[in-house]
């Protein structure tokens, strides 16, 4: 039997081994360089971000990743959903369905204006649940992001 629940600080270890196998999944391994103290300081003491973890018996099977944003068009809070992840011999038994429902029932229930969350282009399985749950897709919109050595400079440039 599946149970979920939100991460405490003791579930840091077992994020970050979540976290690897997403990035597998993904393609993207040497993209984590996150630390089980990077983890402590931003999720459990600075409190930006929260974790549903999915657990069959002792083994954490899946998680979702989220936090809240703000829409001006709105006037209230939304939920984003970073990421949502279930591994692969646990796919197909409505967990990853279970996580996002939480999620939009949580939403409902805070007030909030909306759920939304990124997909890589590529990845089809997800887009395929994602629409089955009734998602639609933002194609106008594209995401921009700063990073890195790039973040840096810019900060660092000087007004003029």
């Amino acid at each position: 039997m599946i149970t979920y629940r939100f991460a405490e600080s003791t579930d840091i270890p077992v994020i970050l081994e979540l976290v690897r196998a997403l990035a597998a999944y993904e393609h993207m391994e040497d993209a984590v360089i996150a630390t089980q103290q990077l983890y402590r300081e931003w999720l459990f003491e600075k409190k930006v971000a929260r974790i549903i973890l999915a657990w069959d018996g002792e083994t954490a099977v899946g998680f979702a990743l989220f936090f809240y944003n703000f829409s001006t068009w709105l006037g209230r809070a939304g939920i984003y959903l970073e990421d949502l992840f279930v591994r692969e011999e646990y796919r197909g038994q409505g967990i990853g369905r279970h996580l996002l429902k939480t999620l939009a029932k949580t939403a409902v229930a805070e007030g909030c204006g909306r759920l939304e969350w990124a997909c890589l282009d590529w990845n089809e399985p997800s887009i395929a649940f994602y629409r089955a749950q009734g998602a639609a897709s933002m194609d106008e919109w594209t995401t921009y992001r700063l990073t890195g050595d790039a973040l840096t400079a810019f900060a660092a440039e000087e007004e003029h």
